[in-house]
């Protein structure tokens, strides 16, 4: 996911859903096949991505003025409208319901009053969400003696991250220690009006929130708020060095204004993703043609754009995810694209036996030193990825921003992509 993701519940029927994605689809696409066709194909024009909507203030909708110019005019005393949810300055909404706790017996954030609380929304396949464990387990490890308890509340992105175990897994891996609960209604997520993946909200001593932060980075000015308001609650903290490391910085090209050459969106093939953006990921317009969870035959343009999917072979069109609809036996189906960055992580599953994808950069292996953590080599040379879980698998970690096209390939009909996720900062996933 990129670094600051809108989460959209939908609470439309399947059929409905299926339906307007299908006239919405067609507008979209027109309108995109236009602007690549006057671009030449060498620029897309994109519309600016949706914009956060703020969280319902406390007053709710205003009314309709209904004066008459006969009525007195009365000079009413200004009302101060307080923090809303979430805000700085409000007191902690109560943990929500619980699907699940790791690492820790039920709590409330009632019986945490007095000490500092670190209020840590991730999804362990948020790769924007991963980047952040290590600042987190070092301010976990500094400070959890000193009065600062960190809490992960863990809502779920997929349907698969609902699963108790593949959390468990997560939390395995990257070393988290302290307390998770699973938050997979999305209930604490709305009782702190949240919107996105990572999002850290810091809770003072009284239960008030003291400070926010959305996204990757500013972890120096997150420490200093740590220790600002663990000094508050009477700890003594004086003999611990504060990290004044910001975090990485991304490659200048990352950024820059040009969509073909930018650092690549996070990129999703559900059909319910591609529904919720304004700009699809896949373009190929037979994908959205029948309804969820139908096998589509579908050909590769071969000619590729940054920022979207391609898929080449027989599919079926789920709303978390696509998967392969057959067994091959040449490697002939696969999902292609167009990328810049100098990481790429792929977001995979499927049916719980354990299969190969193979994985090619530029129609070649990928380079020794381009390998991300999850890739593998056969006697051949080729390069691959063994999926055995659903989770996010680790492709390119390479140390040069570039552009590049890769490929991703099975023969297996368990073979399923949710999402690719891509960084820009020279180390890391």
């Amino acid at each position: 996911m990129q670094p600051l993701l809108l989460y959209r519940k939908d609470t439309m029927t399947n059929q409905s859903r299926s339906s307007r994605y299908f006239v919405v689809t067609a507008l979209l696409m027109s309108v995109f096949v236009a602007l690549v066709a006057a671009c030449g194909g060498d620029t897309v024009v994109a519309p600016t991505p949706p914009t956060p909507v703020p969280a319902v203030g406390p007053l709710g909708v205003i009314p309709a003025d209904t004066s008459t110019d006969t009525d007195p005019v009365v000079a009413d005393e200004p009302v101060e409208e307080g923090p809303g949810l979430g805000e700085v300055g409000a007191v902690s909404q109560e943990i929500q319901t619980v699907a699940g706790w790791i690492n820790t017996e039920p709590f409330t954030l009632e019986s945490l009053r007095g000490k500092v609380v670190l209020i840590d929304f991730w999804t362990y396949t948020c790769v924007n969400c991963i980047r952040t464990f290590p600042y987190l387990r070092e301010w976990h490890e500094k400070y959890g003696d000193e009065g600062l308890v960190v809490v992960g509340v863990h809502s779920p992105e997929f349907e698969f991250e609902h699963v108790r175990e593949n959390v468990e897994a997560a939390v395995e891996k990257f070393g988290i220690t302290w307390p998770v609960l699973q938050d997979n209604n999305f209930e604490t997520w709305r009782a702190f009006a949240n919107h996105f993946w990572p999002a850290k909200y810091l809770i003072d001593k009284n239960g008030v929130i003291q400070y926010r932060h959305f996204g990757e980075g500013s972890y120096d000015e997150t420490e200093v708020e740590i220790r600002k308001w663990l000094v508050d609650a009477g700890s003594p903290i004086e003999g611990i060095t504060a990290n004044p490391d910001p975090g990485p910085t991304r490659h200048e090209q990352a950024g820059t204004g040009e969509f073909s050459t930018r650092q690549t969106r996070e990129l999703f093939a559900g059909m319910n993703f591609n529904f919720n953006s304004q700009v699809p990921f896949i373009i190929q317009t037979e994908f959205y043609g029948s309804p969820p969870n139908t096998p589509i035959l579908l050909e590769d343009t071969q000619e590729h754009l940054n920022n979207f999917l391609y898929l080449q072979g027989m599919w079926y069109n789920g709303p978390d995810g696509a998967r392969h609809a057959r067994v091959t036996d040449d490697l002939k189906d696969y999902v292609g694209f167009k990328y810049f960055s100098t990481s790429v992580n792929a977001v995979l599953g499927g049916g719980g036996e354990a299969y190969k994808v193979y994985v090619t950069v530029d129609d070649a292996a990928i380079p020794l030193g381009d390998r991300g953590a999850d890739i593998e080599e056969d006697e051949e040379g080729a390069t691959f990825i063994t999926v055995d879980m659903d989770r996010m698998y680790g492709v390119i970690d390479s140390p040069e921003y570039g552009g590049h096209e890769m490929k991703l390939s099975s023969n297996s009909d368990q073979f399923t992509v949710f999402a690719f996720t891509f960084g820009a900062y020279g180390v890391g996933p």
